[in-house]
């Protein structure tokens, strides 16, 4: 995405060192926030493919990492884009790359998935399927929201845990990745809406 400028790591063995190091917690969650990984990338690539997808609408980018998706809407012409991250290095990550993008980004400290859902704009995860707890309370909370009146969108590159049930694809891209992070360099990523 040449459009974006995001502070990114290339090797995930060093970053997640000097996580632990710095933070003294040995054994600390590897960090996701320092990766484009295939699902936020592609829900951007979308939101700027096609900004009237979200001009003038509230965007809540959930389990943000990197802000990737947060900051393609802030720059796509939302009315407001907040990037929901419970992770404090993830958190400052999505500053400094709010502030490398030229965006305003709001961001979210608490769970989201804690909280009802909104129900109103746009609701959007990228790669979250990956563990089965993870994808069920996401899921669920996804579909919450929609039942509430949001628009949720959900983008998986074919992890094991994608709900079935209830999908619209609404997109479909081949995303470039890293072999430090996936078996290999193209990740074909769908970009669904959930319904309840």
């Amino acid at each position: 995405m040449p459009e974006l400028r995001l502070h990114l790591a290339t090797e995930i063995t060093p970053i997640w060192r000097a996580s632990e190091e710095g933070l003294n917690a040995p054994g600390g969650e590897p960090p996701f926030w320092a990766f484009a990984w295939p699902g936020g990338a592609a829900i951007a690539r979308h939101i700027l493919d096609h900004p009237e997808s979200v001009r003038g609408r509230a965007v809540l980018d959930v389990a943000a990492g990197s802000g990737i998706a947060a900051i393609a809407a802030a720059r796509a012409g939302a009315a407001r884009a907040t990037a929901a991250e419970i992770d404090p290095l993830a958190r400052a990550a999505i500053a400094m790359n709010a502030r490398a993008n030229g965006v305003t980004v709001e961001i979210a400290t608490a769970d989201p998935l804690a909280a009802p859902p909104p129900g109103a704009g746009l609701v959007v995860a990228g790669d979250v399927c990956y563990e089965r707890d993870m994808a069920e309370r996401m899921t669920a909370w996804l579909r919450a929201a929609a039942a509430a009146g949001a628009e949720a969108w959900l983008a998986d590159p074919g992890r094991a845990y994608l709900p079935e049930g209830n999908l619209a694809e609404i997109a479909r891209t081949a995303v470039p990745t890293s072999l430090e992070l996936e078996d290999r360099t193209l990740r074909e990523t769908v970009i669904y809406r959930l319904g309840v």
